[in-house]
């Protein structure tokens, strides 16, 4: 294996979930050139991929399905949020998790389906239909929580996104 995709490669296994245009300002090289190496490595099966909500993401092989789809959430400041919250606290009713990570109502409730769908939170109704999220496997969350650490674009983005949320709240 070449010493670029030695590289890459190595990138991806520090960084599980990472997504494409952070991979590229992480390794210094031109876009064209990660592509064509990640490519091979996918091709060669020394890394995996996952497309999720308009992003690219890279892993190595052994994390499975869920997994990944749970790194890629994790790497978007207001999801992990969430989900932090959520393990902090076990269970919150929407309004009340919302006001905790102060953001919009709708933020939340976009951030929470993408969180259900991917299987990471689930939401329970009581018998008055009142809506209380839980996550649905807390300690593999909490083991993937450790992995992620977030680029700096990636907060400013999920920060310009809450400011925009805020602006339109007003």
């Amino acid at each position: 294996m070449t010493e670029t995709r030695t590289r890459i490669a190595r990138q991806v296994e520090s960084r599980p979930g990472v997504h494409f245009n952070d991979l590229v300002r992480r390794s210094e090289l031109a876009p064209g050139q990660v592509q064509y190496h990640l490519r091979d490595l996918l091709a060669e099966n020394r890394l995996a991929s996952e497309h999720l909500y308009g992003k690219t993401h890279y892993y190595p092989p052994e994390y499975d399905e869920w997994e990944r789809s749970a790194l890629a959430l994790l790497r978007r400041e207001t999801a992990r949020d969430v989900l932090v919250s959520l393990l902090e606290r076990g269970t919150a009713r929407p309004a009340t998790l919302a006001d905790d990570i102060d953001i919009a109502r709708s933020t939340l409730e976009w951030h929470v389906g993408h969180l259900v769908e991917q299987d990471l939170v689930e939401k329970r109704r009581d018998a008055r239909n009142r809506v209380t999220l839980a996550p649905t496997r807390p300690e593999e969350t909490a083991r993937l929580l450790a992995a992620v650490t977030p680029s700096f674009p990636e907060r400013m983005v999920d920060r310009f996104t809450r400011l925009v949320d805020d602006l339109l709240a007003e």
